[in-house]
């Protein structure tokens, strides 16, 4: 499929309008925007798709036009100006397109939810079905309001686990940089001051100039096998069902940074869940959304249990209970909801918790991992100091 940018009238209104369209050639572009409601001018096909130079739709882009959209609508504006407004204060050439494509399938008669449904990759299940339900009861102002908050709390707690990690990975570099520096620049010296005196080697020197001199001679043969590793890794996560599920099970079992990602992972069902019943998204409905925002797939399958019990007439709360990856406060609350009549406020009490709980654990991580590095770090300068220092104070007692 190639991509489109066309210039047409709208039939009924007679306004110009521009975007893009996704067809096979220029005469399948037409027919589908006369399907569509639209009288072409100019249809001519686009140098640069949304993911190419033009960039990529950031979640910076989709926060800042989700707000600026729930605040033009609260202020009573119609959708279509909203629209038109965002797209003029749009900064991000990917967005700007975006929102100029979803303002002309507004203005050919489309609901919002579908003008953005048409975009899957950018706009997930959660943004559609607040985005519904906001339609179906006059709230999407709200509705937008809403997403945005959620979608700035991801983004906020996704930065500060990215920031923990900065520390820890400039340790590692450290760490990989001074044993480099000493197998290359100082194990083949001990080497050859050793051939000199007609000594041989000891053990352990032995074993890292052998180690140094197999890095000297197949560097390149590593540096492919890092790659390829690297790359097979990449290939297995992101484009095998199964290479995900090790790798998202991995997650959940990692040291230190399991009880995270569960505890993330749970708080995201619980203000998902939150959002959709208070919008008005039916209860199965509202859990399936949940369990799919975790971005877990064996979360997904382990919560998904479930959704047979609640079909089955039981309430969330029993749903929930004893379930793997669920913590127990989440079924408490929830509980207390189906009890108040206030299950949605109270799985928002739940998800503030672990919310909390997160944004301390990830405040100390740093010093957590810290003097882990620091033992790693100094037993393995030590093997190689005592590999090349101890032989060459050896030698100098031997000569005195």
């Amino acid at each position: 499929m190639k991509r489109f940018k066309y210039k047409a009238k709208v039939k009924e209104t007679g306004k110009t309008v521009k975007g893009t369209i996704q067809a096979e050639n220029e005469q399948f572009a037409g027919r589908l925007l006369i399907e569509q409601g639209y009288i072409p001018e100019s249809v001519a096909e686009e140098g640069n798709g949304i993911f190419g130079k033009e960039g990529r739709v950031t979640t910076k882009d989709r926060i800042t036009f989700t707000r600026q959209l729930s605040t033009l609508i609260g202020a009573g504006l119609p959708l279509a100006t909203s629209l038109r407004t965002v797209a003029e204060q749009t900064q991000g050439k990917a967005m700007k397109t975006i929102v100029e494509e979803i303002l002309a399938k507004v203005e050919a008669g489309k609901s919002l939810h579908e003008a953005f449904s048409a975009y899957p990759d950018i706009f997930n299940g959660v943004y559609l079905a607040l985005i519904q339900a906001g339609e179906t009861s006059g709230t999407l102002d709200l509705a937008l309001k809403r997403l945005a908050d959620q979608e700035e709390k991801d983004a906020a707690m996704m930065s500060k686990i990215r920031g923990a990690l900065v520390y820890p990975g400039i340790i590692l570099v450290v760490i990989i940089a001074v044993l480099a520096f000493m197998m290359i620049m100082v194990v083949p010296q001990v080497e050859g001051l050793y051939e000199d005196m007609g000594k041989e080697l000891p053990g352990l020197t032995k074993l890292l100039v052998n180690i140094s001199n197999f890095f000297g001679q197949f560097w390149w043969l590593v540096l492919l096998m890092v790659v390829g590793i690297i790359a097979a890794a990449w290939y297995a996560v992101k484009k095998t069902p199964a290479g995900r599920k090790v790798a998202d099970g991995f997650k959940l079992k990692v040291p230190i940074f399991g009880g995270l990602f569960k505890k993330l992972y749970v708080s995201r069902f619980a203000r998902t869940a939150e959002m959709m019943l208070a919008t008005g998204v039916p209860m199965l409905d509202s859990v399936k959304i949940a369990i799919d925002s975790t971005s877990n797939v064996v979360v997904e399958e382990e919560y998904s249990k479930s959704l047979d019990i609640i079909k089955g007439g039981k309430a969330l709360s029993e749903g929930l209970k004893d379930r793997n990856y669920m913590l127990p406060l989440v079924p408490q609350m929830a509980s207390i909801g189906e009890e108040s009549g206030k299950i949605d406020e109270m799985l928002g009490k739940a998800a503030q918790v672990y919310e909390n709980e997160l944004d301390e654990q990830i405040n100390n991580i740093s010093t957590m991992i810290e003097p882990v590095l620091m033992v790693i770090m100094a037993g393995l300068i030590g093997v190689v100091v005592g590999g090349t220092l101890l032989p060459i104070y050896s030698l100098v007692n031997s000569v005195a």
